[in-house]
């Protein structure tokens, strides 16, 4: 019997076809906003890979099928990033990205709302550096 994920934002969101859509705007944005240009430079010049592991992510994170973990075990977020220097500036620029991709790929509403709570609570665990004085 395949898994029922009715009632679960990856559903909410059109499965794994709408987190594609939104994982996809989301890596355009970063990579054509000249205001995203410090964030873009963490990620390899293609970001087809980067994309397919957010989606993967993702996937997962929204109640759908576990893809990254089954592929590449626990997420380990803010391990995985502690290479990369991530201020609240970093933080900003991705969730400049993530919000605008968030408006233009989820209809308003509560389970919009919901996630963006959880996605901006995500982006700032994720800081691993102070920020300049």
């Amino acid at each position: 019997m395949a898994p029922d994920y009715t009632g679960t934002p990856y559903a909410a969101l059109g499965g794994a076809e709408g987190i594609r859509r939104l994982v996809h705007r989301f890596y355009e944005l970063m990579d054509t906003l000249p205001e995203a240009w410090d964030v873009r430079q963490m990620h390899p010049e293609a970001l087809s890979g980067s994309e397919e592991k957010l989606f993967k992510y993702l996937s997962g994170w929204l109640g759908g099928p576990p893809l990254f973990e089954q592929e590449f075990g626990h997420p380990r977020l803010r391990a995985r990033h502690l290479p990369f220097t991530i201020t609240s500036a970093e933080r900003d620029q991705w969730l400049m990205c993530m919000r605008q991709a968030f408006d233009e790929q989820i209809p308003d509403g509560p389970v919009r709302a919901r996630l963006w709570e959880a996605v901006v609570g995500l982006a700032d665990h994720m800081r691993n550096r102070p920020d300049p004085a």
